[in-house]
């Protein structure tokens, strides 16, 4: 089979990665020539845990190559996989206008049967769409199939959920599609799944849903235990020995962020309010995932009585860790809020790098121990594993004051206050 994955974002690279490791022959394509250039010398644009080093082994197999001209691409593969973004509008639904693009390219460039397969999270209804535009573009009538395989990738863990998923999800109504796809798939030892489009498009924003709304539910039953001192930890652990629940999901923080819940959730709530459909659940999980970052802000403010001239240390910016994605991460909203209520804010994350307002009161700090310099609080907002290894008891002798929002409650609280830090967890004191 000659493959071909358009677009070399996150999901695209993981996903050529993936076939090059199961054997296939991959060829990459993006427009961004500076993206190519690079990732033809082994070089990432982006971080996800092992992944560079994927992309090194294959170029040197030759499994792997990339290339810009998309009518070339296009000809030479049979089977094609998009793998664009599909961004939120301001009225929160998705924006296909690039998936648009990438279907008209592929009809205007088709020259024999072609199987394409949508992986960008899309509003169910889209393969459709998807397969109206490649028809409307064609030079010349050509067949063609067309299938959803969502993809459900989590970020700091991309490559090994693309080689050992829980699942395929493959929506096709075309039975050589799916013949097609089983045999792509033939190595992975995981359940396999065939059903419509419509479904396929459906089970990827329900299972994103679900997840958000396990994250807010936790998050919510948080501020309870604060009322209550009861640990939302011991609650958590609890729950989760029940196999119907699980441990997954039930960690109270700061909220959920990235490229994937905020964006998905929306959609799939706007997707419901055209159909006059009603979704209250998902509509108060982001409602409560927008004030949990507030309420963990509130416990600092509270304790210093105001930021204004207050110096804030944040640790951590990405919205979970072992990645570089700082899309809709709560930290942001954090910083924000403290630098209008004219804070000065030092910030520090081992991967993440920051460009603001040079005018604006923050600095970003190569190592943590910059960040807490004279600090008169520490909030913590991604649970990298290098803020739990600090020396705490040093630490606590270079800041103002000893006083730390674990954002995360992944510092011990007993121990912290034996060090004599004032210590708030979330719903864990």
């Amino acid at each position: 089979m000659r493959i071909l994955v358009i677009g070399t974002g996150y999901v695209g690279t993981t996903t050529i990665m993936a076939f090059a490791e199961m054997g296939w022959k991959i060829t990459g394509l993006d427009t961004d020539t500076r993206k190519v250039s690079m990732l033809r010398k082994g070089v990432l644009h982006f971080y996800e845990h092992g992944l560079e080093d994927m992309l090194v082994k294959h170029l040197k197999t030759g499994n792997i190559t990339f290339t810009s001209d998309s009518e070339q691409a296009i000809k030479a593969h049979d089977i094609i996989f998009i793998c664009v973004g599909t961004p939120s509008n301001p009225d929160g639904s998705a924006d296909l206008s690039y998936l648009k693009k990438v279907a008209n390219e592929i009809g205007h460039s088709m020259n024999g049967y072609k199987l394409v397969i949508n992986k960008s999270t899309v509003p169910v209804g889209t393969l459709e769409k998807v397969a109206r535009w490649i028809q409307s573009s064609q030079i010349e009538p050509q067949t063609f199939d067309v299938a959803s395989n969502p993809e459900f990738l989590r970020e700091g863990n991309a490559l090994v959920d693309a080689l050992h998923p829980d699942r395929i999800i493959i929506g096709t109504q075309s039975d050589k599609a799916a013949i097609q796809l089983r045999e792509l798939y033939q190595s992975m030892g995981c359940p396999v799944m065939l059903t419509t489009p419509r479904t396929a498009e459906l089970i990827k924003y329900a299972s994103n849903a679900f997840l958000a709304t396990k994250i807010s539910y936790i998050n919510e039953l948080s501020r309870l235990c604060d009322q209550l001192g009861v640990s939302i930890i011991d609650v958590a652990q609890g729950m989760g020995l029940d196999s119907r629940i699980g441990h997954s999901f039930l960690q109270a923080g700061i909220g959920f962020g990235g490229s994937c819940f905020p964006k998905d959730v929306t959609a799939l709530i706007h997707t419901a309010e055209d159909l006059d459909s009603d979704l209250s659940i998902l509509e108060k999980v982001m409602s409560v995932n927008q004030s949990q970052t507030m309420y963990v802000l509130n416990k600092a403010r509270k304790q210093l009585s105001g930021f204004r001239h207050r110096r804030i240390a944040l640790l951590g910016l990405t919205f979970k860790p072992d990645t570089d994605d700082m899309r809709q991460s709560p930290s942001l909203r954090i910083l924000d809020k403290l630098l209008k209520e004219q804070a000065y804010v030092t910030v520090h994350d081992p991967v993440a790098k920051l460009t603001l307002d040079s005018r604006r009161n923050w600095k970003q700090c190569k190592i943590p121990e910059q960040a807490l310099q004279r600090a008169d609080a520490v909030i913590l907002c991604t649970a990298w594993p290098l803020y739990s290894e600090l020396d705490w008891s040093r630490m606590k002798h270079i800041m103002n004051k000893p006083n730390i929002i674990d954002g995360r409650n992944m510092l011990d609280a007993k121990l912290m206050r034996s060090l004599g830090f004032h210590y708030q967890g979330v719903g864990y004191e």
